[in-house]
């Protein structure tokens, strides 16, 4: 009888680990947890806690610092591998999962299914001609290094590979290795497992090479098990049920798909949403059933595929999903900082990242080329950017995995911060009060092609009173608005009294906000 060891990658939430595990090990399984190192001592000490007198349970032989896009994904992985190996010598297979997965078979169901074929599950499809990869880089993945963290160092991990673009620095590929990809959520038997961690120990140049890969949570196992295991002994699919949107954005399940879920041909799903209590309860009971007569239709994906694409074009009922889900969610906190001159909000902005890990993009509704992950499209123009909005902001809050995110806005955008003010997230707004000379006002003047290079002093003089009430009204309309959360930083006080006004926008201490007051050259024009 199959004997599951479950791979648990974690960073949040320790009484739903703490019930998790629970669960999966009441039926005889075993877990081994990696409990990200970001997170708070406290709550990694609660779920050691709350678990020590489980035989069933184990944890990571380290706790690392995980990224999304970094080898530190991978190693936090074969970390609670190795000790779910030497743990638990009766494990058959290691499954992984994550704290949004949920079982939707009963364990003597998933059990059965596993000892009916000796095989290992694992999504893994040619790396260069399989569709995998949708949009987005394909081989700059691997013949680039990459050093850097795409979300949280996005400067430095964009300027690395333009420089390396550049000066032509790519890499060969190991030659005996041919990489694939899919999705990290597999299945492997425990033959695959120790052959694994044997190769690991004896192919430094391949893990030197994985390790400054991009992603390679999606292609390091997946090459592995290819090159390890004989091609018959590998079914290229996940037990874990999921879907995408069309904009690349993972699905997630409530209340009301319980029943559509136990009819996949899936041992388990993600992403179950943290709300959804009822099914979550369901689920828990249905595993611990012993029941085996499910009715495997698999419908789901082209259920999903069928209701969202017919929709568009008025012959279903469904919606695209920006139309259904208006709200940013209630336990997000948007901060915008507003500020006429954009250069000076940046520079508070590279203060900010300075001090915090709080992510932020700037003029992202009001310049082209800002800095911002691929979103499958949704992001590629102004336009689409402003008409959806709301959907745009949701995607970059799950893109960085944050409840709390940073974006500039100019102070015309007055409609964007009613909007954002009347969602059911809390909005914080920081103005930023600039002295504006009267050279700024020619310049700006020119910027927004109000002027042009051969204008006349005269001509310039005649606007600027102009252009200066312009601006005085976009900041008297904001003020007038009486927004909740609306505080102000002014090039004219002194660093201790816009430190007070930066400690409440971003909830700091003081010693943070005074360092993020003292920004070098902050208001220089």
């Amino acid at each position: 009888m199959a004997k599951i060891a479950f791979i648990l990658l974690c960073h949040k939430d320790p009484d739903a680990i703490v019930q998790q595990a629970k669960l999966l090990t009441a039926a005889g399984d075993y877990i081994a947890i990696h409990f990200d190192a970001r997170a708070p001592k406290a709550a990694f000490e609660q779920i050691r806690s709350e678990l020590a007198d489980n035989p069933n349970v184990t944890f990571a032989t380290k706790r690392i610092k995980c990224g999304w896009g970094e080898w530190s994904l991978v190693q936090a992985t074969l970390y609670a591998v190795e000790a779910a190996e030497a743990a638990f010598p009766r494990a058959t297979h290691f499954y992984m999962v994550s704290g949004d997965c949920m079982a939707i078979k009963s364990a003597a169901f998933a059990h059965q299914f596993l000892d009916n074929e000796d095989v290992d599950y694992i999504e893994s499809f040619d790396f260069h001609d399989s569709y995998w990869i949708k949009t987005g880089w394909r081989e700059e993945r691997l013949i680039y290094r990459h050093f850097f963290n795409e979300r949280t160092q996005a400067k430095l991990f964009y300027g690395s590979f333009e420089l390396q673009k550049k000066l032509g620095l790519t890499r060969e590929i190991p030659s005996d290795i041919q990489v694939m990809i899919g999705s990290q959520w597999w299945c492997l038997r425990r033959r695959t497992i120790e052959a694994i961690l044997e190769f690991t120990k004896k192919r430094r140049d391949v893990m030197r090479f994985f390790r400054t890969t991009w992603i390679p949570d999606e292609t390091f196992f997946q090459t592995l098990v290819r090159h390890l295991v004989p091609g018959k002994e590998v079914k290229a699919r996940t037990l874990t049920f999921l879907m995408f949107t069309d904009y690349g954005m993972p699905v997630t399940f409530y209340n009301d798909h319980y029943d559509l879920l136990l009819s996949q041909d899936a041992l388990f799903a993600r992403k179950i949403s943290p709300e959804a209590k009822e099914l979550k309860s369901r689920l828990g009971a249905l595993y611990a059933s012993g029941r085996d007569d499910f009715k495997i239709s698999d419908e789901g994906r082209n259920l999903f595929k069928f209701l969202t694409g017919r929709g568009r074009v008025g012959r279903r009922f469904a919606t695209r999903f920006w139309e259904t889900e208006t709200s940013l969610g209630h336990e997000r906190e948007l901060l915008v900082v507003t500020c006429k001159k954009w250069h000076v909000a940046k520079r508070l902005l590279g203060g900010i990242k300075h001090h915090t890990n709080i992510p932020a993009v700037e003029y992202l509704f009001n310049e082209e080329d800002t800095e911002m992950p691929d979103l499958g499209g949704i992001q590629s123009t102004l336009a689409k950017r402003t008409r959806h909005r709301r959907a745009l902001m949701r995607m970059l809050f799950d893109h960085y995995e944050s409840d709390r995110m940073i974006i500039c806005l100019d102070t015309v955008n007055f409609d964007l911060m009613q909007d954002f003010f009347s969602d059911r997230a809390t909005t914080r707004l920081l103005e930023i009060d600039c002295e504006m000379t009267d050279e700024y006002l020619a310049g700006h003047a020119k910027r927004v092609g109000l002027a042009g290079q051969e204008t006349s002093d005269e001509a310039i003089a005649q606007i600027l009173p102009t252009i200066r009430y312009d601006i005085i009204f976009e900041s008297d309309r904001i003020r007038d608005a009486n927004f909740p959360h609306h505080l102000r930083i002014r090039e004219k006080w002194n660093v201790d009294q816009n430190a007070a006004e930066i400690a409440k926008f971003l909830s700091v201490n003081d010693d943070t906000a005074r360092a993020i007051a003292e920004t070098p050259h902050l208001f220089v024009d």
